[in-house]
């Protein structure tokens, strides 16, 4: 079975012996994790090597961050989407073991009347622009990462408490649709239509232990990857662990 995961760690030296712990659990195949918030020559890439993986990064100071851990070599690896040079540290994309993966950290958006708003739309924009050249190019293609939108109300545990809100607006959630109408299906909606699955919980109001969560976390298959999907689900262990991310590993699997 091939494993394919992804994982908000919400800084990589922090969540380290989670990381760890989980591939040695685990053995994804490829892990990507997201806001690593560390610059390049801090990541430490010498314990994960250790570990029996490859590790490719792209990342800054304090924020952001992006890197794709696997067991076979990366080739062919870009850091920004086409015709976007951002200086942050967002993107990740390579060619590992035939899969072309691109790795995201979307942009939050902060709330609906900030400029930081547009600019995660204009974000998406490009990011549909390139996912429909690469499904031109690549009959396996997955994206994975950190999107920052719950894609319906079934992502969401209390949607009239978030209507309205920055990561479930109609903008955000229409610039995804446009996504996937590239040629892309969200896995874990493969399998499964019922609410919940969430992946994100807040650190406050006990969030974690009531499950008022969302559904941020996301592997979008090509047509071709979607016939092999054979399951995706949201691993909620390390949530419960000590010092957690307020993100749980979403994993799926091929045959």
């Amino acid at each position: 079975m091939f494993k394919v995961a992804t994982w908000n760690v919400n800084s990589v030296r922090m969540r380290l012996p989670h990381i760890l712990r989980w591939l040695k659990t685990h053995r994804p195949n490829i892990l990507a994790i997201q806001e690593t918030k560390v610059p390049d020559d801090k990541f430490p890439k010498d314990e994960i090597e250790a570990a029996g993986y490859h590790v490719i990064y792209s990342g800054q100071k304090s924020y952001n961050g992006v890197a794709t851990i696997s067991l076979k070599e990366a080739t062919d690896v870009v850091y920004d989407l086409p015709g976007l040079k951002d200086p942050q540290r967002r993107v990740l994309g390579a060619t590992i073991d035939g899969y072309r993966f691109l790795n995201l950290y979307v942009p939050n958006g902060t709330s609906i009347d900030s400029d930081k708003y547009q600019y995660k739309l204009e974000w998406l924009k490009k990011l549909c622009a390139h996912a429909k050249l690469q499904l031109q190019r690549f009959s396996k293609f997955v994206i994975v990462g950190d999107f920052n939108i719950a894609p319906a109300d079934l992502d969401v545990y209390n949607p009239k408490a978030w209507e309205g809100q920055v990561l479930v607006s109609e903008p955000e959630r229409a610039a995804l649709q446009k996504i996937l109408a590239v040629g892309l299906h969200d896995a874990y909606r493969l399998l499964d239509q019922t609410s919940g699955g969430y992946s994100w919980w807040d650190y406050r109001h006990a969030a974690f232990m009531r499950d008022m969560g969302l559904r941020l976390d996301l592997i979008l298959l090509s047509d071709e990857l979607s016939k092999h999907c054979k399951g995706c689900f949201v691993d909620k262990t390390p949530r419960g662990w000590d010092s957690p991310s307020d993100h749980a590993p979403v994993i799926a699997e091929f045959d």
